[in-house]
C-alpha cells in the first residue's frame, strides 16, 4: 500500500478529529432515519456490554484509540491501558474524555502513545489483552499479516484480542464491494481516501483462523457492527 494513502489516512483523522464522535453518535452527517437510528442505538449499546464484559483484569493495549469511545469502557476494569495514535488532535480529546477517570482514585494509569501504529512496538510482550475498534478495516490488505503478527508479538502467554468494528451492512453485502478505498467527507465539505474494508464473521474467521488465531466473530442484532475475539492458537510466535 503505497504511503501516501497511509499518510492521507492520518491526514483524514485528524482533520475529523472534532466530528469524530458523530458518527458514533449518529449526529450531522450521520445521522439516520428514526428506525434504523434505534437499530443503531441497540446494536452500540451491544457492542460496548460486549466490551465491557470481555475487558481483563490486567494490562490492555487499544491501538487506534481515537477520542477514548472505547477507553472509557476498558479502563473499568484493567489496572493499565496503553493507547496508540497517530492523530494529536485524537489524543488531546481522548485526555479530555478520559480526564474524570484519571482524576478519580480508582488507580486506573493512561499511557498516551503518539505513533504511526504500523511502525510502533512495545518493548516487549507485555499485555494482557489488545483492543481496537473501527480500525482493523483500515488496515490495507498488504499490511494484514504483518499486522496480525504484531499483535501477536504484544500478547503475554494466554492473552487475547477484541475487535469492534463495521459490518457488511445490509447483511448479504458483500464485504469487498468498495475496492478497498472509501472516499469520505468531512462536515467543511473537503473529501478524502481512506482504506476501508467490511469483514463479515465467516471471512474474519477464516483469514485470522489461516494465520494461526482461534476466533470467534459475530455481528450485532441487527447486523451493524462486526464484533471478534481472537488468541493465538498455538504457543508459536509469529
Amino acid at each position: 500500500m503505497n504511503g501516501d494513502r497511509l499518510r492521507g489516512q492520518v491526514d483524514y483523522y485528524r482533520t475529523r478529529a472534532e466530528e469524530y464522535d458523530d458518527f458514533w453518535l449518529r449526529r450531522g452527517n450521520y445521522a439516520l432515519p428514526r428506525a434504523q437510528r434505534d437499530q443503531w442505538f441497540t446494536d452500540a449499546a451491544e457492542a460496548e456490554d460486549a466490551v465491557r464484559t470481555w475487558v481483563p483484569v490486567g494490562t490492555v493495549l487499544e491501538i487506534a484509540c481515537g477520542t477514548g469511545l472505547w477507553t472509557q469502557h476498558l479502563v473499568r476494569r484493567a489496572t493499565s491501558v496503553t493507547v496508540v495514535d497517530a492523530a494529536p488532535e485524537m489524543l488531546d480529546l481522548h485526555r479530555q474524555r478520559l480526564a474524570p477517570v484519571e482524576g478519580a482514585t480508582s488507580g486506573i494509569a493512561v499511557k498516551r502513545v503518539l505513533a504511526d501504529v504500523f511502525s510502533w512496538r512495545p518493548a516487549s510482550s507485555s499485555f494482557d489483552a489488545v483492543f481496537f475498534g473501527y480500525w482493523h478495516s483500515h488496515v490495507p490488505d498488504d499490511r494484514l499479516e504483518g499486522f496480525w503478527a504484531d499483535v501477536r508479538r504484544t500478547l503475554r502467554p494466554g492473552g487475547r484480542v477484541m475487535l469492534v468494528d463495521s459490518s457488511a451492512y445490509p447483511p448479504g453485502t458483500p464485504g469487498d464491494q468498495n475496492d478497498g478505498l472509501e472516499r469520505r467527507r468531512i462536515s467543511d465539505g473537503r473529501e478524502f481516501h481512506v482504506v476501508k474494508r467490511y469483514w463479515d464473521p465467516d471471512d474474519l474467521t477464516a483469514f485470522l483462523s489461516e494465520l494461526g488465531w482461534s476466533v470467534s466473530a459475530r455481528t450485532t442484532t441487527h447486523g451493524m457492527i462486526l464484533l471478534a475475539q481472537a488468541e493465538p492458537a498455538t504457543d508459536g510466535r509469529g
